[in-house]
């Protein structure tokens, strides 16, 4: 018989299908026959037939094969059996389609289901801002330390490999190299920013003579901006 299935979700969520038991029985026509039908139907439309697979049992405890078709594919078998018979299964579809439909609630019903909607939506909501208000609370616990990173340390925060963090700075225009240095320096945009700076130090040579070097550093501002622009960088960050 017709069969009204339960999907997922909401009111709606059903499967209206019918059996071939119960098609055979509104157009008069013999179950293998129409069996027969619905094989050569699902075979010119593409489809696998065990996806349609059913099963009834007799009154003396027998179990026989049949199939259960959704409402298009009910439509579509019939449309070459006669008017009458073609009508016969509509009306029977738009029986089960009635059946199918939920009751209507009253005043009272329909404010309640809706409070208790709002309240489900309303704790999805907060657990949302609370997740993010952590993700907040410690990027800026970052932006206000002070002091500042080399960006292998910055990798190591950021939880990335420092050939990526390296690399990820200079194509996004926040380090350069000038033509034959070796040392990465910062845009001037950048540190003006405060999202970088530079840290000059002194190195005595074996020779007695100084050398100055220049390093390029991320600030803690700047740890809390990469955190949130370099891809896969996981969201929950610590100083």
């Amino acid at each position: 018989m017709g069969k009204i299935t339960p999907i997922t979700g909401g009111f709606n969520d059903v499967l209206l299908t019918m059996s071939s038991r119960e098609i055979a029985d509104l157009c008069e026509k013999r179950h293998d026959n129409v069996m027969t039908d619905i094989k050569k139907m699902l075979k010119d439309l593409g489809l696998n037939a065990p996806d349609f697979s059913g099963a009834y049992e007799t009154a003396q405890g027998n179990t026989y094969h049949c199939f259960e078709l959704p409402k298009d594919l009910t439509v579509t078998l019939i449309t070459g059996y006669r008017a009458d018979l073609r009508y016969k299964v509509v009306k029977r579809l738009e029986e089960l389609e009635s059946q199918s439909q939920p009751a209507m609630l009253s005043g009272p019903q329909l404010m309640a289901a809706a409070l208790v909607e709002a309240d489900a939506t309303m704790r999805a909501q907060a657990k949302e801002m609370a997740g993010m208000r952590e993700d907040v609370e410690a990027l800026d616990r970052i932006a206000g330390a002070d002091g500042s990173l080399t960006i292998t340390e910055v990798a190591k925060n950021l939880g990335i490999r420092p050939k990526d963090a390296f690399g990820w700075l200079s194509q996004n225009g926040w380090t350069y190299k000038r033509a034959g240095g070796a040392s990465w320096l910062g845009f001037q945009s950048k540190c003006n920013a405060g999202l970088l700076e530079h840290k000059t130090t002194t190195v005595l040579r074996a020779d007695g003579s100084e050398r100055v070097t220049e390093q390029v550093r991320v600030t803690a501002k700047g740890l809390t901006r990469l955190a949130k622009l370099i891809p896969g960088v996981a969201k929950e960050v610590t100083s």
